[in-house]
């Protein structure tokens, strides 16, 4: 295991920043995809928005669960898990909590109100969905009432991960130094036989659910991911392969791409569907399918390695860009898909051509995450709700160098 003194890694903000960008943008899209259920949907929707959301569902959330397990075991190099466990536990439960209470009500209460489900008032709708004894939408209850946390499912898995990584570390870190000798396709073909058994054995049984307790499937995926990204932060050796070798990762995750696309459009109906259903012809379409996952995974990590792992000057736009970020992110992680249900309801009614009415609904959900976070961190309570370091910056305060930067 390389060992070597603690250096930020710009090119995991940088990847950090793009997947939650396109996060953004996917929920945006699923207002308007044809067939998949979302909280509300327009009235105008397009089938030909799956193939382009096909690019990035299958290997998006992964890719954050993988740079964030990556972050954890080099965060270990300055501090140690105690305070790592505390950070995280504080910066993910206070905001998960803060989001279930707070940030995503209105999702709830617009979806129930498009399914005419409840009356219009919101207000004695909150109060309604935070009594966990509520006998409203019965049939929609969890174990805690209307209580949920959509699509902020990803703090709780992760806090999840980093405890059972965090109390499991001295293994995993004993494990890192018997790999070192492994060649990075061994350990590549070792997570792809990984995702390949949890597909064929699982994903049918389990489907997703994002309930935590019972998403089988998607914790052999993303655990096995989180784990992967521990392993491979600590091998110096495959990372500068990968970004060796991102040119035919990419070449691969087109390929796969493809294929799943080819499928999906009906070109690959000449192959017998007895094949298909078959032991080999399932491993094959596995294979394609861990292709795909891996392929984008590994080649944004070689990319992002090669041209995005420098600091920039304090005064170049790219890196006041990647400081506002590092600090904003999880604020507008919290918001985005909440003022994306409340701007597409209030859009709805002008009935504007959906081109339009989709460029307006990216600006003002993006406008709204700005005002929101900038109101967010002028207070020490909304900035503990949000995830933030509690303290206000001192008006005296030199401005921050990357190094420095939440």
């Amino acid at each position: 295991m390389t060992t070597t003194p603690y250096q930020r890694h710009y090119d995991l903000d940088w990847l950090r920043t793009l997947a939650f960008g396109l996060l953004i943008l996917y929920h945006i899209g699923m207002y308007y995809v044809a067939d998949w259920g979302w909280h509300i949907k327009s009235d105008v929707t397009s089938e030909a928005l799956q193939n382009l959301m096909i690019l990035t569902n299958q290997w998006r959330m992964s890719l954050l669960f993988f740079i964030s397990a990556m972050a954890l075991a080099l965060a270990q190099q300055r501090s140690s898990r105690v305070s790592l466990l505390g950070l995280r536990s504080n910066r993910l439960l206070i905001p998960l909590l803060c989001g279930m209470f707070i940030v995503v009500v209105p999702q709830v209460y617009f979806e129930a109100l498009s399914q005419q489900l409840i009356e219009p008032g919101y207000l004695s709708f909150w109060w309604q969905y935070i009594n966990p004894n509520t006998e409203l939408l019965r049939d929609h209850h969890s174990p805690i009432g209307l209580l949920t946390w959509n699509h902020l499912w990803f703090l709780p898995y992760l806090w999840c991960y980093s405890v059972l990584v965090l109390l499991g570390a001295p293994l995993l870190n004993a494990l890192a130094r018997l790999l070192q000798p492994l060649p990075g396709s061994i350990a590549l073909l070792l997570v792809m036989a990984a995702l390949i058994t949890a597909w064929m054995l699982l994903k049918q049984a389990y489907p997703s659910s994002h309930a935590l307790v019972d998403d089988w499937y998607n914790h052999a995926k993303y655990f096995v991911v989180f784990i992967a990204g521990y392993l491979f932060a600590l091998q110096g050796s495959w990372w500068q392969k990968v970004i060796s070798v991102r040119r035919a990762l990419l070449i691969c995750a087109l390929i796969s791409y493809g294929l799943i696309i080819a499928d999906r459009e009906g070109l690959l109906d000449s192959i017998p569907a007895s094949f298909g259903e078959s032991v080999s012809g399932r491993i094959l379409i596995g294979l394609v399918l861990a292709l795909n996952h891996w392929g984008w995974i590994l080649a944004l990590i070689g990319y992002a390695g090669r041209y995005r792992n420098r600091p920039s000057n304090k005064l170049d736009k790219q890196g006041n860009l990647l400081r506002y970020a590092n600090n904003a992110i999880l604020p507008w992680y919290m918001l985005h898909q909440t003022l994306i249900i409340v701007f597409a309801v209030w859009l709805k009614p002008l009935a504007l051509p959906v081109g339009i009415e989709a460029v307006l609904l990216i600006i003002l959900t993006c406008l709204g995450c700005w005002a929101g976070y900038e109101l967010v961190k002028r207070f020490w309570l909304s900035r503990w709700l949000f995830g933030l370091k509690v303290k206000l910056p001192s008006v005296n305060q030199k401005p921050q160098t990357l190094q420095q930067a939440d």
